[in-house]
């Protein structure tokens, strides 16, 4: 089911209610851009690109700056409830996000080509996006918005909203001066924001004014007396009052929260990224530090669980095709018994009014994903035994003989064509190739068997380490040393 910013208000307490009755949830989402390239040196495992030669932290670093320069389009939700023992029932959503632009900041991200294009293919809608997107808001940027609403400095930052507000504020202008008191004009085809907008400014300049939103893009506007516009001001069902104010900005943020206070397992594929995208949007913006962005989103969700993790450790325990694409990971588990001893899987049956996935394959499409993320999980769990300790395609060290200046971007320009590894320089003439896959092992070191000036072999820590080789040495001139001076000193006399 889509859901835009014209109808999420409206559905956010039936959704909050779900979400806290849920067994567990799926989430996936759809970026402006995955990977940022910006600033980058030549060389291919420096800047922001990731190498396999990455730790987790290094990592983190470099994903930090892709999600701060990136925004998420579309967030996907489903919500797994249990309705017997053999049965879910799931509701999945799909909503449009777009950031904020109540009050005085403005955000800024950027567009990847390629990631617009590749959305596209799947059609995706940039208009929901762009036109019906619902915003949301960080703790930080909700307490900026909160201060300037207690102050009272109130700036509007979209062109478009200006231009609104002029030609309201000079219809208002010319109304009043001419109207009687508790006598209204109705203001028409304001949305979003806009409505706030109107009536903050309007209130801000005329002290003779009160404002009140009528539904369809309507607002009325009525001529007071001081005295009745400070009873009005001091009224409950003021609509402008700050917490409705705040509230309206923080839009899915709301829902965001609810996830937080429900703790269900949160389940996605592959999901660094979807985790870093929800402090970063909905939290708090990311930490520098790795160990803290950890403890950060364990305090969030207790329980996360990846399903590209889990289908590699499937891969050790039973013929399961060496697949990690969502999509063929859930084709492969729909179409084959994996494993006959387990019971059979349970049923998955999608809510009525959200049965669109049901008849039709939609991927890319972040509420579908999330309804495979959560199924692909449910059938995982029939398969019982310990985790497959995890292992990794050795490395190789490349020894460079009569090919002087050979520097890492060469390196890995010649191996390129062949198959991908990332390249680390080790010493004056070696290299160290790290890849993810054995069968391109395999294939450089056949390939390179007879290479002229490029020996290929597999790395043995206490063989090209240069710390190793280091100690070695020094191990060696110690033991030179040691036996020159007892050859050179003689064994001492004994004199009676």
């Amino acid at each position: 089911m889509e859901v835009g910013a014209a109808a999420f208000q409206r559905r956010l307490p039936r959704l909050r209610g779900r979400v806290l009755r849920a067994a567990f949830l799926a989430l996936d989402m759809e970026f402006t851009g995955l990977h940022s390239t910006f600033p980058q040196n030549n060389e291919p495992s420096s800047g922001f690109v990731h190498s396999l030669f990455d730790s987790p932290a290094e990592r983190y670093l470099k994903a930090r700056q892709s999600v701060q320069r990136f925004t998420v389009t579309q967030l996907g939700l489903a919500i797994f409830s249990n309705e017997n023992s053999n049965k879910y029932v799931v509701h999945s959503y799909n909503f449009f996000l777009f950031p904020s632009t109540l009050g005085v900041t403005d955000v800024e991200f950027t567009l990847s080509a390629s990631s617009i294009q590749f959305l596209s293919r799947y059609g995706f809608d940039y208009n929901k996006f762009l036109k019906d997107g619902i915003p949301y808001m960080n703790e930080v940027q909700e307490k900026i918005l909160s201060q300037h609403l207690s102050a009272g400095s109130w700036k509007v930052s979209s062109a478009l909203d200006r231009d609104v507000l002029k030609k309201a504020i000079d219809e208002v202008t010319c109304w009043i001066a001419a109207a009687e008191e508790e006598e209204t004009m109705i203001l028409q085809d304001l949305s979003g924001y806009q409505m706030f907008e109107v009536q903050l400014v309007l209130r801000q300049a005329l002290q003779n004014v009160w404002t009140q939103p009528l539904g369809d893009k309507k607002v009325m506007v009525k001529k007071v007396s001081p005295q009745h516009r400070q009873l009005l001001e001091n009224s409950s069902y003021d609509c402008c009052q700050k917490e409705f104010i705040l509230l309206s900005a923080r839009g899915f943020t709301n829902l965001f929260q609810t996830l937080v206070k429900a703790k269900k397992p949160l389940v996605g594929h592959n999901m660094l990224m979807d985790l870093m995208h929800l402090h970063d949007k909905f939290y708090k913006p990311l930490p520098e530090s790795y160990e803290e962005f950890k403890r950060n989103i364990h305090n969030l969700f207790p329980v996360l669980i990846d399903t590209k993790t889990v289908t590699k450790s499937i891969w050790k325990k039973c013929p399961f095709p060496r697949v990690s694409n969502l999509l063929e990971v859930y084709a492969v588990l729909c179409s084959s018994n994996l494993n006959p001893k387990d019971p059979p899987c349970p049923v998955i049956a999608l809510a009525s009014d959200c049965s669109r996935y049901a008849e039709k394959k939609s991927p890319h499409e972040a509420g579908y994903d999330a309804f495979l993320c959560g199924s692909v999980l449910y059938v995982f769990q029939n398969f019982s035994g310990e985790d497959a300790p995890c292992q990794r395609p050795p490395l190789l060290v490349v020894h460079v003989r009569g090919w002087p200046g050979l520097n890492e971007r060469q390196i890995y320009q010649e191996f390129k064509a062949l198959c991908r590894f990332d390249v680390r320089w080790l010493s004056k003439d070696q290299f160290i190739l790290l890849s993810n896959k054995y069968k391109h092992v395999g294939r450089v070191l056949r390939d390179y068997k007879h290479h002229p000036h490029l020996r290929v072999s597999l790395y043995r820590h206490w063989r090209h380490s240069p710390r190793v080789n280091c100690l070695l040495q020094v191990s060696g001139i110690v033991a030179l040393w040691s036996l020159l001076a007892f050859v050179l000193g003689g064994a001492p006399c004994c004199s009676f």
